[in-house]
């Protein structure tokens, strides 16, 4: 169940679009909702600042605070500001805070905007806090309502629990898609059917298919499968190596961080 939720909350212009999923989402749950603004001192590249917090965060803050009120009116919710500028201690202070919930909403990192937050947060989150993430992309319109996720299993620890935690997520969909990557199509169909039985005794209807691994260009083949077949959400584990251990666990993972054009539910 989502009964408390964290959003990670900034000056970008994104940010507007995760409160309101994050929204939907403490509604449609009758979750608690708390708004965490974080963002980096010099996030206009202007170097070392003398005091903190400066008056451009405080005005960012303030901002930031009341579209958070106006817009959780009639929600259980706190609007907290870590005030902390330096890069190291906004990776820390987020991921610790992201600790204490059951969910944890943020925004995948714009490179053509490198400003607000440290490139790798959400990478840090997730390593870190233990917690499931929802990455909510930094382009286009979206939906709290997933109608219709695609789940990458591979059979690993961080799959089961991506899984698992997605089931809040996903328990009204019209159907769920089971994209299992093996180099057995034998043990990926047996392992699809199990993952089908777990979705089934929740309720939940979904179909199966196997993609035999057989090169290292499997997270674009993921994203190109997730788009084909009209996928509102990606759910998978991050930093597991999708059959591959000669390279880094987290290469993945950071690869569709780069390039998802869908929300996606990652758990490690």
């Amino acid at each position: 169940m989502l009964k408390n939720l964290m959003v990670h909350l900034d000056q970008g212009p994104r940010s507007t679009v995760r409160l309101e999923i994050a929204v939907s989402l403490a509604k449609n749950n009758q979750a608690r909702l708390v708004g965490v603004f974080g963002q980096r001192a010099n996030y206009k590249g202007s170097g070392l600042i003398s005091t903190w917090p400066s008056n451009e965060h405080l005005l960012a803050g303030q901002a930031s605070k009341r579209d958070f009120e106006l817009a959780t009116q009639g929600l259980q919710a706190e609007w907290l500001d870590i005030n902390s500028g330096d890069d190291s201690e906004v990776l820390a202070l987020i991921s610790e805070k992201a600790r204490y919930f059951d969910l944890v909403i943020m925004g995948q990192f714009d490179d053509s905007d490198a400003t607000f937050v440290p490139a790798d947060l959400v990478d840090e989150v997730l390593s870190n806090s233990g917690r499931p993430v929802l990455v909510i992309p930094y382009v286009g319109n979206f939906s709290s309502v997933f109608r219709r996720p695609l789940i990458a299993w591979n059979a690993s620890r961080q799959a089961a629990h991506a899984l698992n935690d997605a089931l809040p997520l996903i328990n009204n969909c019209e159907e769920a898609i089971v994209l299992a990557f093996d180099s057995s199509v034998a043990r990926a169909e047996k392992s699809c059917k199990e993952v089908s039985i777990q979705l089934s005794c929740h309720g939940i209807s979904s179909k199966a298919e196997v993609m035999v691994i057989e090169n290292i260009g499997v997270m674009d083949m993921l994203l190109n499968n997730a788009c084909d077949q009209g996928a509102d959400l990606l759910v998978m584990g991050a930093n597991s190596h999708f059959g591959f251990p000669f390279i880094s666990r987290g290469a993945g993972t950071r690869h569709i961080l780069r390039t998802m054009v869908l929300p996606v539910l990652m758990s490690s």
